[in-house]
């Protein structure tokens, strides 16, 4: 699934990356402890998160995970929404809970990374 087509299935506004929502996600990594996502690489994965520092950013790039969703309208400070443009992760936010969120995902095809 398309990040635009996430963007529209969620209502999602786009904090970064808007040139990037052509990229693919087959599989979505939902936490707010970043020490499981780093568990393991997630290439192809959307973080979704209600953590908003800019630790979601370094742990994306880390696990080389191409976009993040903030959930609960999360929006991060600009020095997030900053370093996220220079490396060209993607950030999303929705005014969805996680479980809908995820459920919605889940139900278009987006699989759970583990």
């Amino acid at each position: 699934m398309t990040l635009g087509a996430i963007q529209d299935l969620l209502h999602c506004e786009v904090l970064a990356g808007d040139h990037l929502l052509d990229a693919d996600v087959d599989t979505a990594v939902a936490s707010d402890a970043m020490s499981a996502v780093l568990a393991s690489p997630h290439p192809r994965a959307l973080l979704v998160t209600g953590l908003t520092n800019i630790q979601s950013v370094r742990t994306a790039l880390i696990a080389y995970i191409p976009a993040i969703l903030y959930v609960r309208g999360g929006r991060p400070n600009e020095a997030t929404i900053k370093l996220a443009t220079d490396k060209k992760v993607v950030l999303l936010t929705t005014e969805l809970g996680m479980f809908d969120t995820c459920g919605i995902l889940y139900t278009r095809g987006v699989k759970g990374a583990g």
